[in-house]
């Protein structure tokens, strides 16, 4: 390459000649310089070198290695078993004195237009997310004279606001207690060195995924904690799940029926809204959790299946924590990394390093899958599922939320929003005078610039589309079954 050549190369690619002849070692190396540089700017925000050291040595050296779909089979008999097969054995103290739970509280609310944490998000009479779990411990804790603290892991993202909000609750019947997971700088895909380090610049961090759990309870004296306070075990879940409350059932058959298992992975069947689920397999004679981002795109039609993979995982989990102190102190704890491939506004490619909690269950002796009931599965991931979590179809007791005895069949129905109108939670209440009655439904889809006046009630199938730029009100009071409406409709006969 000439020198003219030299000095009119962009930093770009320099960057992309650099990471070509750069081995393993060396961009191990530079990216220890980065980080320190790093960790000397920081003041705020900390990052735990040699942390991200170890992942992005991992990354290194796992990048290149696929798995082999052939090695994939069912898992073995007796890794799944029936929730039903379980005795439903009564509440014991003894049992819920050594738990702890803990919400999975890193998310923010921005998917459905909201500012702050997802756990903020009103859900049901006002009642967030967090209300509602810490409704719930503290009804469990009066009603068996138990101490079961809450636990939440927050990121960066959401600690100080999460923080101010706990302030509200005074003096609960339950401990509530923080601990933050780690944060890590953003990689540039081009260099695979991480981003410039700017404090006031949250879009060039982020939280390294759920999985990040166990090296976090470490590091923030939380495991020792509760270990200190006698816990033995951790459920863990999503705080937007709103079906993952304590079930004593599970406990007690950790306790006192199978005290070897130290890991279970609550997973229910799989329909066809749950095709993108992990799943557990058995590859080379272990249970692993199988998620989407790791099948190969000429088995993703095959991994979707409901029939091969039948179960999803619910990211419902009970933990030994006395294993995690001993996989943890004894560096044993793997799991797979997830390359997670994003674009900044600037048009910069990176990368996260993220990995999955559940994926930690192949470490762990004696791990098992419970198919529970799909009851324990009721995420609110959109407005959708905030229209059912609103409606008739539940009932609230205690922070919990039950469906209604009234509705003839268990499932749940359908429910398919435009983005467009319907995606932020402000514009989705706008559009309801009150939530209509969802007992008899089976499948809504709306599309479109769409009302609903009040009492309306929805039952079988029914499909709203209003054409671009027209305008669809269902007045109060209509009674909608199985019904297609489309076009521009301010007055509805019934």
């Amino acid at each position: 390459m000439s020198e003219e050549t030299k000095m009119h190369r962009t930093p770009s690619m320099d960057s992309l000649v650099d990471f070509k002849q750069d081995t393993p070692e060396s961009l191990v190396q530079s990216m220890e310089a980065e980080l320190a540089k790093i960790k000397g700017a920081t003041k705020e925000l900390i990052v735990n070198n040699d942390q991200f050291k170890a992942l992005f040595e991992q990354y290194l050296e796992e990048r290149g290695s696929k798995i082999e779909w052939s090695k994939i089979k069912p898992p073995a008999e007796g890794a799944i078993i029936d929730y039903s097969s379980i005795d439903d054995t009564p509440a014991c103290a003894e049992s819920l004195s050594k738990l702890a739970v803990l919400k999975l509280n890193g998310g923010l609310g921005t998917t459905m237009g909201c500012v702050g944490p997802k756990s903020a998000i009103p859900v049901r009479n006002e009642a967030t997310f967090l209300d509602l779990c810490v409704k719930q411990i503290e009804h469990l804790n009066s009603a068996h004279s138990v101490s079961v603290p809450l636990v939440l892991m927050n990121s960066f993202n959401t600690n100080s606001d999460t923080r101010k909000i706990l302030r509200k609750y005074g003096k609960t019947k339950c401990d509530i207690l923080t601990f933050n997971q780690s944060q890590y700088p953003r990689i540039l895909k081009e260099t695979l060195q991480p981003l410039p380090a700017d404090t006031s610049n949250r879009s060039e961090w982020y939280p390294p995924g759920h999985g990040d759990l166990y090296r976090s309870l470490v590091s923030s004296g939380m495991l020792k904690k509760l270990l200190d306070m006698g816990k033995e075990w951790l459920f863990v879940s999503n705080i937007d799940n709103l079906g993952a409350v304590v079930d004593t059932t599970i406990l007690n058959y950790l306790v006192s029926e199978n005290p070897e298992c130290e890991f279970v992975m609550e997973v229910t069947d799989k329909t066809r809204a749950d095709v993108k689920g992990g799943t557990l397999i058995d590859y080379e004679g272990t249970t692993r959790l199988l998620e989407v981002a790791q099948v190969p795109k000429s088995h993703l039609e095959e991994f979707k299946s409901v029939h091969k993979f039948r179960v999803f995982n619910t990211n419902n989990l009970w933990i030994n924590l006395r294993a995690v102190d001993r996989l943890m102190r004894r560096g044993n704890m793997h799991m797979e990394i997830i390359e997670n491939k994003k674009v900044l506004d600037d048009g910069r490619g990176v990368i996260q390093l993220e990995q999955a909690v559940g994926a930690a269950i192949k470490n762990f002796n004696n791990a098992i899958g419970i198919n529970v009931p799909r009851s324990r599965f009721l995420p609110v991931k959109k407005t959708s599922d905030l229209l059912l979590v609103m409606s008739n179809l539940y009932r609230l007791h205690h922070g919990r939320l039950s469906m209604s005895p009234d509705r003839t069949f268990k499932n749940v129905p359908l429910v398919k929003l435009g983005d467009e109108h319907f995606k932020k939670v402000k514009e989705f209440l706008k559009r309801f005078e009150d939530i209509p009655d969802v007992l008899e439904l089976d499948h809504l889809t709306v599309s479109g610039d769409v009302h609903f006046g009040k009492n309306v009630s929805l039952r079988g199938t029914v499909i709203i589309i209003a054409n671009e730029g027209d305008r669809i009100d269902i007045p109060s009071g209509a009674i909608l079954e199985n019904k297609i409406v489309s076009g521009n409709l301010r007055i509805l006969d019934h």
